[in-house]
């Protein structure tokens, strides 16, 4: 379970958001929505709901799936990342919904969507067991769920690459930031969790791709433009900057060719039914 404090260090400013669109969502988080959205099945007219909605990019991707009689909520406690996702779905039919809420108690009545989805969020939240219980309350009787959290960081070397190289030149903090997003990538604690909220026909799926930068100097200064890491990042001295950069050039050498940095990166997805009833 993440802390609260952990969950702070993750709210982004606009500017931050903004760059976490343009970098990070074409190469780490569009491709597994698409995935997570095949799972979930939705049909024409569903009404969803996108938890931890971030910029959107579920969203977006599950509203061409349920058409013109379908209804899709963005729900995230970020205001800049919600004012980024309104820019990126200016044009996406049917319109998103998008509102600013905590997963913890969600502000929609009980049975309200057919399907809930939530990527990359769950390791995020305060309580994960009371946000996995709000998410079966919202669903209808016959309701579908579908979650993705990152596996820890032995199943992805760029990113465990990254952490020890901010541990030995930015420091801890910096590195319990980087970690953080790993921290709850357990299959068997998830499949507890989800079936504990009240949920049944839950199944667990590893969900492995690779991710792709031009370079390792390209993916820090990404992460130094598009994560909390940013303020720590850009504070650092130009030495320090340089070594840290070098730092993880060698160490990703062995996932370096010559079109740039390119690594795995597994998720565990978890998809459930509401209680008692199959969609």
């Amino acid at each position: 379970m993440i802390s609260a404090s952990n969950q702070q260090r993750w709210q982004l400013i606009t500017s931050t958001a903004d760059a976490y669109e343009r970098y990070l969502v074409p190469s780490l988080f569009a491709p597994r929505a698409q995935r997570l959205v095949d799972l979930a099945a939705p049909r024409a007219a569903a009404r969803v709901l996108d938890v931890a909605c971030g910029t959107g990019i579920v969203a977006r991707q599950v509203a061409a799936r349920v058409g013109d009689r379908g209804a899709v909520v963005g729900v995230d406690l970020n205001h800049s990342m919600l004012q980024v996702a309104k820019v990126a779905a200016a044009d996406v039919a049917p319109s998103i919904r998008w509102h600013a809420g905590d997963a913890g108690a969600l502000p929609f009545a009980d049975g309200d969507f057919d399907v809930v989805l939530c990527q990359q969020g769950l390791q995020f939240f305060p309580d994960q067991a009371a946000a996995l219980r709000e998410m079966h309350r919202v669903l209808g009787s016959r309701g579908r769920m579908a979650v993705s959290v990152w596996r820890d960081l032995g199943h992805s070397p760029g990113f465990h690459a990254m952490t020890a190289a901010l541990a030995r030149h930015a420091g801890a903090d910096a590195a319990a930031v980087m970690r953080a997003p790993f921290s709850s990538g357990d299959a068997e604690r998830l499949r507890e969790l989800v079936a504990a909220a009240g949920f049944r026909q839950v199944r667990i799926r590893i969900d492995v791709g690779a991710v792709r930068f031009p370079s390792p100097e390209d993916f820090l200064r990404r992460q130094a433009a598009a994560s909390p890491l940013a303020g720590r990042l850009h504070a650092l001295e130009v030495d320090t900057w340089a070594a840290l950069a070098r730092d993880l050039r060698e160490t990703l050498r062995p996932h370096t060719d010559d079109d740039g940095v390119v690594f795995p990166i597994e998720a565990v997805v978890a998809t459930a039914h509401a209680a008692g009833r199959r969609s």
